[in-house]
């Protein structure tokens, strides 16, 4: 660890010294100028009560010629409990790794490339991961130091796997970084995906309301805005109206639709998707045995063309079709299963005769891997990271342990993220934000942030503020290369604006 590393930690981290980090320097060549930076990689001490609780390691890019006026990025990926891999080497750092351009799972090893899409070329960014992912973890007390310390004052390993925990964690290590780097007077930007997004839609609150980081810009992706609308039940409209949009265009992609002809454009499907969906599917579910019979079977014989699952089918769960339901039946006959984080993708069912399925999915499961070899090799062979810690590229255990720990009152749902980013909009008048998903994420579909956005009540000045936009592709859409690279001209463009 070079000198400058070791003068950056802060001074009141000498009761608790941090593994050492590595630094090297470096060029991207990756776009249309060569950008010589700096990779920085470490660990970030939080406290608690003064003592040391926890550990964020992250890893920055600084170019080497950026002063205060170049902005700053803070990514972080979601789960909860996923490291901030996913985005760090499959969409925004200068290196990645080479997925097929259809966004298909590569050869292994993967090969890491220049990224051609970095947004090392309008910002230095910071990637977060937080406690109990990647290299991140809760401060266990020394049982043999001989301190007699309080019960309540020694620290619970899961205390950071809660919603509010989570997220003043966050607050903590981002003003940390900013005061080691003397960056306070740099454009601020955040980007989360998946319960990331959720992260990024109530940090606009937190960060500028508790912390004092003012924002310029926030970057949700593929966001889990509403927590509580993701999982349907045989009470609910909401969930199943999100879904069928993306269901009709992985059965028209597939070939399985019913309603639309061979090539018909994907826009069309979707727009067709959402006006069935939030019309005739929606009156549906919310009367229920009330509908007059003939007009149920109508209504059902176009969700099953639409979706291209069989009438009996649908009819039997009342046009409630789960997306595992979905993913498992629509190519049965060929023995494939959907992705369910991109229903482009298949996966041959290794057990067809098995229910619920027992397989694999093609996204997430197959890849991870590549996600996993990738941060790896570049975090310990070319930044030079030395840890016996494993890289925790999604933990289990995390995302088992995660609670409510808000004291909420008794039957209060699970906190969403939209009011907050209502409130940190109307806060700030100078922020913009981009919400983007993969149109064939069945995970977050596209049409729960588009529903929302459409309920949010934003007068003209903020509604100018929020672009929606979304990709082909899936929850990781930026494995498609087309996708990647629009999507990163749009994150260009979309920070240039925030600037001005």
């Amino acid at each position: 660890m070079s000198d400058e590393t070791k003068s950056e930690q802060p001074a009141a981290e000498a009761d608790h010294e941090p593994p050492a980090g590595a630094e090297t320097s470096a060029v991207w060549t990756g776009g249309a100028e060569p950008i010589a930076y700096t990779a920085s990689a470490g660990w970030i001490v939080l406290r608690k009560k003064e003592k040391p609780a926890a550990e964020i390691f992250s890893v920055s890019y600084v170019a080497d010629a950026a002063d205060t006026d170049r902005p700053v990025m803070f990514v972080f990926n979601g789960g909860p409990g996923a490291s901030s891999a996913y985005l760090h080497v499959g969409a925004v750092g200068p290196q990645r790794v080479a997925f097929p351009p259809d966004g298909t799972l590569p050869e292994l090893p993967p090969r890491l490339v220049q990224n051609e899409s970095s947004w090392l070329a309008f910002a230095d960014l910071v990637f977060v991961d937080p406690v109990g992912t990647g290299f991140s973890r809760v401060i266990e007390p020394d049982k043999n130091d001989g301190k007699d310390d309080k019960k309540d004052d020694a620290p619970d390993p899961k205390e950071y796997f809660g919603w509010k925990r989570d997220l003043e964690s966050l607050c903590e290590f981002m003003g940390r970084w900013l005061s080691s780097r003397g960056r306070w007077g740099s454009p601020i930007f955040i980007a989360g995906e998946s319960y990331g997004g959720y992260r990024v839609g109530r940090l606009v609150k937190m960060l500028q309301e508790t912390a004092g980081i003012g924002l310029n810009g926030a970057i949700l992706i593929s966001p889990a805005l509403e927590i509580a609308s993701l999982a349907g039940t045989d009470y609910d409209v909401v969930p199943w109206v999100d879904l069928v949009p993306t269901m009709a265009a992985a059965a028209a992609h597939h070939g399985r639709s019913r309603a639309f002809a061979a090539g018909t454009p994907l826009d069309d499907v979707l727009r067709e998707g959402e006006a069935f969906a939030t019309g005739d599917f929606a009156s549906f579910l919310a009367r229920g045995a009330s509908m007059e019979p003939p007009e149920r079977e109508r209504i059902l014989t176009r969700l099953a063309d639409l979706i291209g699952l069989p009438r009996d089918l649908v009819a039997r769960a009342e046009g409630r079709i789960t997306i595992r339901v979905f993913t498992r039946e629509l190519l049965r006959d060929e023995r494939k299963v959907l992705g369910l984080y991109d229903a482009t993708l298949t996966v041959t069912d290794p057990f067809p005769d098995r229910d619920p399925f027992a397989g694999p999915d093609p996204t997430l499961s197959g890849f991870s891997p590549a996600y996993t070899m990738g941060i790896n090799r570049l975090l310990r062979s070319e930044i030079g990271v030395e840890t016996d810690r494993e890289y925790e590229l999604l933990s289990y255990e995390v995302n088992r342990a995660w609670k409510d720990d808000t004291e909420a009152p008794a039957f209060q749902p699970a906190p969403g993220a939209t009011d907050d980013f209502r409130y940190g909009m109307s806060l700030n008048p100078h922020l913009k934000a981009f919400i983007t998903h993969g149109r064939y994420d069945l995970v977050t579909p596209y049409y729960a942030s588009d529903r929302l956005r459409n309920l949010m009540r934003l007068d003209a000045d903020t509604a100018g503020r929020l672009t929606v936009r979304h990709f082909g592709g899936g929850h990781m859409f930026y494995a498609w290369e087309a996708s990647r690279h629009d999507f990163s001209a749009a994150i260009a463009a979309f920070v240039a604006d925030a600037l001005t």
